[in-house]
């Protein structure tokens, strides 16, 4: 019989001198073992929830539970969330950042979700829209967020049934963490409703946040477009830079104007009475929502107006300080033209009067400084210098 070595003993060399690789090959495996059982962190769980599939996650998901009005769990595994979504009177918000398609498999399963909608809420730039389904609605929105000249849209989508709201972002940009706060200050309005209504609760406040956001970047372009106004009337009048922000402007405002105005119609479609989708208590907030879109739509339909009238204003502006300067080349071609035509005159290889003569150079000098300060005067009085 071959000994054993004792446990805990160092691994035995073989005979070519390699260390052995059964042993090695053993403490790896342990180690992964052990890896596996200390669960990897939430999105390991989020993982083994999505079917065990190698998901990767942005930021890990992030989960509450809400009974009648109540907060009673907050960062539960993702597996969990069928468990507390068969509990009555219960709300549940699930939020994936930057997941790929099997990362909402279990949700899809648990929600009966339709895979066209888990593939808009996973693809980039979908256009902002609602769309009404059987049980639930999908809603893809875009949040702005201006930073000097520079303007980046967050889009995030939201699956909404009687008794869930799951939100789906791109990338951790969106501000999740206000929104959560939103919630923590809200008002209870829904105690004693139905659990559609807490759900409506949870939109709502996400539906404010964009639209406040949007009406945060159509004032910051505004205030844009007021310093590009002192621009173009300043007396250094500096073209590059006037065209170049103008640009800027016109971009940010067409993509503003492209992602604010589909709010009207997702809100107007929100407050339809035959949907039920919003409870009575919760009208007179969706309507304040629906007021702050309608600024938005106003603000980017002025603001489109009065760059174009800036343009406008500089291009005419442009054309009347080209204008000054060839008035002023002009004068000057016109003063430059007399001495010219005098000397050219006495430039002839004929004689004239004066020719051979001193006062003929003082005749002729004279003449030039006349009719030279004359013209200057002229032009000076009709403003053409």
């Amino acid at each position: 019989m071959t000994a054993q070595p004792p446990e805990g003993a160092p691994d035995e060399p073989n005979r070519t001198g390699e260390p052995n690789r059964t042993s090695e090959a053993n403490r790896t495996s342990e180690a992964n073992r052990t890896g596996e059982r200390s669960g990897g962190g939430e999105a390991t769980r989020a993982d083994e929830a999505s079917g065990g599939g190698a998901e990767r996650y942005t930021e890990p998901p992030r989960t509450r539970a809400w009974k009648n009005g109540v907060l009673t769990a907050e960062g539960f595994p993702v597996n969990d969330v069928s468990k507390h979504l068969k509990q009555d009177e219960t709300v549940v918000w699930l939020d994936l950042c930057g997941p790929q398609e099997t990362a909402l498999r279990v949700i899809s399963r648990e929600l009966n979700l339709d895979p066209v909608a888990v593939e808009d809420a996973v693809s980039r730039h979908e256009r902002t829209k609602l769309d009404h389904y059987t049980d639930y609605i999908f809603v893809n929105l875009y949040l702005p967020k201006v930073d000097g000249s520079v303007m980046r849209l967050y889009e995030v989508s939201a699956f909404v049934t009687e008794s869930a709201l799951v939100t789906v972002r791109a990338d951790p940009g969106f501000p999740v963490d206000e929104l959560v706060d939103r919630w923590d200050r809200s008002p209870d309005l829904t105690r004693g409703e139905h659990p559609r209504a807490a759900v409506a609760l949870l939109l709502y406040a996400l539906l404010d946040l964009v639209v406040d956001q949007q009406l945060a970047a159509a004032q910051a372009f505004d205030e844009e477009a007021d310093a590009l106004e002192e621009l173009i009337f300043d007396t250094s009048f500096p073209v590059r830079e006037i065209q170049e922000r103008s640009f800027r402007l016109r971009k940010n405002l067409f993509r503003l104007r492209r992602v604010s105005l589909p709010m009207r119609d997702i809100l107007n479609t929100l407050l339809r009475r035959d949907l039920q989708i919003v409870a009575p208590p919760l009208v007179p907030y969706y309507q304040d929502v629906y007021d702050h879109a309608l600024r938005v739509g106003e603000f980017t339909e002025a603001l489109r107006d009065l760059i174009a009238n800036l343009l406008d204003t500089r291009i005419a502006l442009q054309g009347n300080r080209l204008n000054e300067v060839m008035k002023k080349v002009t004068s000057w071609a016109a003063i430059i033209a007399v001495p010219t035509a005098i000397t050219g005159f006495y430039g002839q290889n004929v004689p004239y009067p004066g020719y051979g003569h001193a006062w003929g150079f003082w005749v002729s000098s004279l003449v030039i400084v006349v009719l030279g300060v004359g013209l200057y005067v002229l032009f000076k009085v009709r403003d053409w210098m």
